[in-house]
């Protein structure tokens, strides 16, 4: 009898992985310049999963994006927080050419799409999913070796809405860099890049400024520089220092100053553990710190 039942599942699925435990369905939560990301079903735990598929022919002449890629696996592989999605499994297709890796689903999609749905968010909630951003930063940032996620912004940051818990993802175009901890590329989501990315010389505090951002658009429900025609217009206004003329929206002058401070030059701009203990989070618990206070 419990044979049939499985028949019957893997009939649902369009792929099923190399052991048997994951099946894609078809699907699509999301999909990017190189990858799509499937709904699947972890049938050993009984969980959905996320099923996340780039086909590698279409990077055949690639070789950097595909090394890209790569590490990023290898990189989740080893991360374990609960404000970080947690990898699964990898493996490579060498049949359809695909390299597959099952991640962990959150419930609600992206920041972005979330906060777009719900228009009427408290700053106290704001603040929440706030900490949690830079709980999952000050962990990659204090990782040995130290990892800079390059590409923070809206779309990146997932959500699990029923629980108001926010996990960071999509670590593409994350580096890790030895003690110095200073990395030397051009590369991330230009509305959300540091100035100091285009001198091609910074440090793990790029996360910061692009977590200002994403607090920003977050209080204001617009992408920053979104008044900027093209790219070259926004990088302009980002070497000369120039604020995003959403900054204007925010209000709350305890909520702009706490964006200001992520958006100083790098060496006024504080870690993402100096944020944590910063006042605007006085009162803002999560689970954990409960926890604790009960212990």
């Amino acid at each position: 009898m419990a044979s049939d039942v499985g028949d019957e599942d893997k009939e649902a699925f369009v792929e099923v992985d190399p052991t048997g435990r994951y099946g894609r369905y078809e699907e699509l939560l999301g999909a990017g310049a190189v990858k799509k990301v499937y709904r699947a079903f972890d049938q050993e735990e009984g969980i959905e999963v996320a099923w996340n598929q780039v086909k590698l022919r279409n990077l055949s002449d690639n070789e950097g994006m595909i090394n890209r890629l790569y590490s990023e696996v290898g990189l989740l592989r080893k991360l374990r927080n609960k404000n970080i999605i947690s990898l699964y499994s990898v493996w490579r297709d060498e049949r359809r050419n695909t390299l597959n890796f099952i991640t962990e689903v959150c419930t609600s999609g992206n920041l972005r799409e979330y906060r777009k749905k719900h228009k009427h968010v408290s700053t106290k909630a704001l603040k929440k999913w706030s900490r949690q951003i830079l709980k999952g930063l000050d962990y990659l940032h204090t990782h040995e070796p130290c990892i800079i996620h390059r590409d923070l912004n809206c779309s990146n940051v997932f959500m699990n809405g029923n629980i108001g818990q926010v996990k960071i993802g999509d670590f593409g175009l994350a580096v890790t860099v030895g003690r110095s901890h200073v990395a030397h590329s051009v590369i991330g989501t230009p509305e959300f890049m540091a100035p100091e990315l285009y001198d091609e010389d910074y440090t793990e505090l790029i996360d910061i400024y692009s977590f200002g951002m994403c607090l920003l658009e977050l209080v204001t429900l617009e992408l920053p520089y979104s008044e900027c025609e093209n790219v070259a217009k926004i990088y302009r206004k980002v070497t000369s220092g120039l604020r995003p003329e959403a900054m204007k929206k925010v209000k709350d002058p305890e909520v702009l100053a706490f964006i200001e401070k992520c958006l100083a030059q790098p060496r006024a701009r504080p870690s993402a553990s100096n944020l944590l203990k910063d006042p605007f989070f006085d009162g803002i618990y999560d689970d954990d710190d409960e926890e604790k206070a009960d212990e």
